[in-house]
């Protein structure tokens, strides 16, 4: 009777640590997929307030895009990639529903006024993802982060 009990002791001797490797891979590449989406929410956090911190500048100053696109750019970590696109709305008439969007390197003064919209658009067509097992799951190695960010212009006054 002892005989049989030292042979089934033996024989499962490292069944603990081969569970202890397959589980340990999957709690690893469930760590590096969380700390990957961490980076990507932290980065597009980061491109919402740079969007925010120029349309509320451009709110103020519409005529002034090389400023606000200088704004947006000094609060991204890595401005590298980044595309950033300013446009100013105005609306037809009183029908809040339909606006003409100019760009803003072609502004005259009746658009970039007050009660008009000024709307920037932070874009990073290529945030690379760090873990290639995730890559390997959507099919590439790199994302799309866009953000818009829309502020009324507050000054100056229309002139009619």
């Amino acid at each position: 009777m002892i005989r049989g009990k030292k042979k089934t002791q033996s024989s499962e001797k490292g069944q603990s640590l081969i569970e202890l490797a397959v589980s340990l891979v999957v709690l690893l590449i469930l760590i590096a997929g969380i700390v990957d989406l961490g980076r990507a929410v932290f980065y597009f956090i980061a491109m919402r307030d740079a969007a925010q911190e120029g349309a509320t500048y451009g709110s103020l100053n519409p005529t002034f895009c090389y400023e606000i696109e200088n704004r947006v750019r000094a609060g991204i970590v890595d401005n590298t990639n980044v595309e950033v696109d300013i446009k100013i709305a105005k609306r037809s008439g009183e029908d809040y529903q339909y606006w003409y969007k100019y760009d803003c390197t072609n502004l005259t003064p009746e658009v970039a006024c007050e009660g008009n919209v000024i709307q920037v658009t932070v874009k990073d067509p290529e945030f690379p993802i760090t873990m290639p097992f995730l890559g390997t799951l959507i099919g590439r190695q790199t994302i799309v982060l866009q953000t818009t960010i829309k502020d009324t212009i507050i000054t100056p006054r229309c002139v009619e």
